[in-house]
């Protein structure tokens, strides 16, 4: 059995750590607050985009343009976005393995990543790294978003990509979080997705059975709302993968706190036990020098 002085020291330090933990998590639970506003207040505006671009594409029929059929390359960029901090659960592992788990080839995969955590454990098993931007996700902004896209398209219009994804954590609530990975170019619907995209459209419109025309012609309206869209979709992913992150580690830090309270509850009662056993000890022997005196 451990001394006392052992299990003290050890309960000490377990306090320690329980107080940092507890104080994480109620800065955890505050920030949570603040990204949670924000992706629930942003994602009317997402939805509506989703929306009408399902709509417009499900009206044009068969349109020839970049930004809808498969580029050249074989090159895959996927747009992986993890945490800059750790302590946050399986948050950044679930992220990882989806760009691992994808059944991609290491050698047809760059990444964009924006977080250092993905970063550093991709980079390690052999993937290659295009470019970072993990600054942004410390305040994730529309306008990162846009530049970030500006540059991946740019890649993909000259042929250096052929495929754009986007590795995420989908925010759900405070407890539930879903990793995602979602392609984005070439842009592509299921029937599905169209038909539940253009529903309430449909609703609406009852009386339009005619094809989308566009203005000025439809390969200079595309370059325009493509982008835009695409935009609007990273800058969702950035948002909610934000929510999520401070969920998760709300979640991890308030677990490592109860933990620590009960590995406290846990040596106290050794602790005690301890002492018990050495207050009997003592009172044994002081009980044997007073019969072998007398």
């Amino acid at each position: 059995m451990a001394s006392m002085r052992d299990i003290q020291r050890r309960k000490s330090s377990i306090a320690s750590i329980g107080q940092i933990t507890k104080a994480m998590k109620l800065v955890s639970t505050v920030k949570l607050q603040k990204t949670k506003a924000r992706a629930e207040q942003a994602k009317p505006y997402f939805d509506k985009m989703y929306r009408t671009v399902t709509h417009i594409l499900s009206r044009s029929g068969q349109i020839r343009h970049p930004y809808l059929q498969a580029g050249a390359s074989k090159q895959k960029c996927i747009v992986t976005i993890t945490s800059n901090r750790g302590l946050a659960g399986g948050y950044n592992s679930n992220v990882e393995k989806l760009v691992t788990g994808s059944g991609f080839e290491k050698s047809t995969v760059e990444l964009v990543t924006i977080g250092r955590k993905g970063k550093e454990f991709l980079e390690k098993r052999g993937y290659k790294v295009r470019a970072d931007y993990s600054d942004v996700m410390n305040n994730p902004m529309y306008s990162d978003a846009r530049e970030i896209c500006e540059k991946i398209l740019e890649a993909y219009t000259a042929g250096e990509i052929g495929e754009i994804y986007v590795a995420y954590t989908s925010f759900k609530n405070t407890v539930v979080h879903e990793p995602k990975l979602m392609k984005l170019l070439p842009v592509e619907f299921s029937e599905e997705e169209i038909t539940a995209g253009t529903r309430k459209t449909n609703e609406r419109e009852a009386e339009m059975n005619t094809p989308m025309n566009y203005e000025p012609n439809e390969e200079e309206s595309l370059d325009i709302i493509i982008p835009k869209y695409i935009t609007s979709i990273l800058f969702g992913a950035l948002i909610e993968a934000a929510a999520s992150e401070n969920g998760a580690r709300m979640q991890a830090m308030d677990s490592a706190t109860s933990n620590a309270e009960e590995m406290i509850e846990k040596l106290s009662l050794q602790y005690n036990r301890a002492r018990q056993s050495s207050i009997t000890q003592e009172l044994t022997e002081i009980i044997a020098g007073a019969e072998a005196i007398s």
